[in-house]
């Protein structure tokens, strides 16, 4: 695909981004770490855990069951760790081999900064110094800001706050072929992923402070799309007695603020891992009625339909990942909460599903795609995208070996009377064999293809 072209058209959007940045620490783990982790305890104590899949790591023991489960499965993972002093120092005495920008907020603005769009407004209620210094230094990446009762934009390490706490995730990559024994068992890590210990620290919460809430209009007026996430790191309880559910109705005001003064700006919604069922329910209940778009993995997918009463479809997609599986279950979300556009990006491609009226052709909708995992595979070779140049790695990467067999799937799925209504498009993926890092990819993808959709739309808006 003609990558300039692309980006050109990219240059004439502007976005909101909220919610969620931290610093990222990484611990690139090999077959000896694991072992080692795996030794510190009894093997039947591991088993037991593992079994009990909990779904907040309270203890190392916690740590270590839900790890092994994730390589095992070669899936990726993110649970939140419990805010408390013992099990940070813990974590804390492991060496990290990296740290770098985390979250989807952090990760995205970044991107899409480098990418060139005219105007990146990327928000996180806490923004410490280190935090600040991690966005990338560019004239079109801003910070909202309230002063005097005026809306200030100005670069994040111009707007940082001195007593805002840093948010710390710790991630912990693996390759595919790691090998480790428990007990009698030898585990081989069936592909490369990212288990993601997630701190949810007491002071933070998933908001925008009341006085720019106030603008919220406003900034919904400056641009043409908004992406939201971070919503997994919302609480059911707090100790001051708020609960998840006072921040939710925040959350859905929020996007109703965005949309008041711009009926066209397009809010996509970037789902994530959440552990807690209540909470992941209320997500989809409470704001996916509310936005345009929504962007997840294969298990994020399952996950929401475990909670709205798709048990079946559920897990024959978390054992299988059948295309035919996540098509129905895209479909099921499409209808149930209105939606635009499913996006779902899985290992070995990225598919969207709309509605047959949707008014991107299916070439446009394809381009998309296309572009979005051209970023994919670039930073799955390089760990990070520093300039547009670097995209040419990953135009170089090959598409994955299942592509034709997806295209004859997919094809053979539209032509199905039940489909008639719907149109699904699927681009495999560039597969790169041994990924740099895997922390970031499907936020990359899915911001990548989201950003493309709403140029095409705004193109044929303004030729209209």
């Amino acid at each position: 695909m003609e990558i300039k072209e692309y980006l050109n058209n990219l240059s004439n959007l502007s976005i909101f981004l909220a919610y969620n940045a931290n610093v990222d620490t990484i611990k690139y783990l090999n077959d000896k770490d694991v072992q080692e982790l795996i030794d510190l305890f009894d093997v039947n104590e591991i088993i037991k855990k593992i079994e009990e899949y909990p779904r907040i790591i309270k203890s190392p023991l916690d740590f270590v069951a839900r790890l092994i489960h994730s390589m095992k499965t070669g899936k990726p993972a993110e649970v939140p760790l419990y805010d408390d002093e013992e099990i940070n120092k813990w974590f804390n005495r492991f060496k990290y081999d990296e740290e770098r920008m985390g979250g989807q907020v952090g990760i995205i603005s970044n991107l899409l900064s480098i990418l060139g769009l005219k105007k990146v407004i990327a928000y996180t209620p806490i923004l410490s110094k280190k935090q600040a210094e991690m966005f990338v230094n560019k004239d079109n990446l801003l910070y909202p800001s309230v002063v005097d009762g005026n809306l200030i934009l100005k670069k994040p390490i111009e707007s940082y706050r001195e007593d805002d706490p840093l948010k710390i995730n710790r991630i912990f990559e693996y390759k595919k072929g790691v090998k480790f024994r428990l007990g009698d068992e030898e585990i081989t890590t069936p592909q490369a992923n990212r288990f993601i210990v997630a701190s949810r620290p007491e002071n933070l919460r998933i908001e925008i402070r009341d006085e720019l809430r106030e603008k919220l209009p406003k900034i919904g007026d400056m641009v043409d799309c908004a992406i939201l996430s971070g919503y997994q790191a919302i609480k059911e309880e707090y100790k001051d007695g708020k609960t998840g559910d006072y921040y939710l109705k925040k959350a859905k005001e929020d996007i109703k603020l965005l949309k008041k003064n711009n009926k066209n700006l397009k809010v996509h919604l970037e789902f994530a891992s959440i552990p807690n069922r209540a909470i992941r329910k209320k997500i989809a209940d409470n704001l996916l009625p509310n936005v345009d778009c929504v962007g997840m993995d294969e298990t994020e997918l399952a996950n929401v339909l475990n909670v709205i009463g798709y048990d079946k479809l559920s897990n024959e997609i978390l054992k299988k990942s059948w295309v035919e599986d996540v098509v129905e279950g895209s479909k099921i979300l499409l209808e149930e909460y209105d939606l635009e556009i499913v996006q779902v990006h899985t290992m070995y491609y990225i598919m969207y599903l709309c509605r047959e009226d949707n008014p991107l052709t299916n070439e446009e909708l394809k381009k998309t795609l296309e572009f979005a995992t051209i970023l994919a595979s670039t930073k799955a070779a390089l760990g990070n995208i520093g300039d547009v140049d670097d995209l040419k790695v990953g135009l170089e990467v090959p598409y994955n070996e299942y592509r034709d067999l997806l295209a004859s799937i997919v094809a053979e799925l539209s032509k199905k009377p039940e489909n008639k209504d719907y149109r699904m498009l699927l681009v495999p993926s560039r597969l790169v064999k041994n990924p740099k890092s895997t922390v970031g990819l499907g936020d990359t993808i899915s911001s990548g293809a989201f950003v493309g959709y709403v140029s095409f739309l705004k193109n044929k808006l303004n030729s209209a």
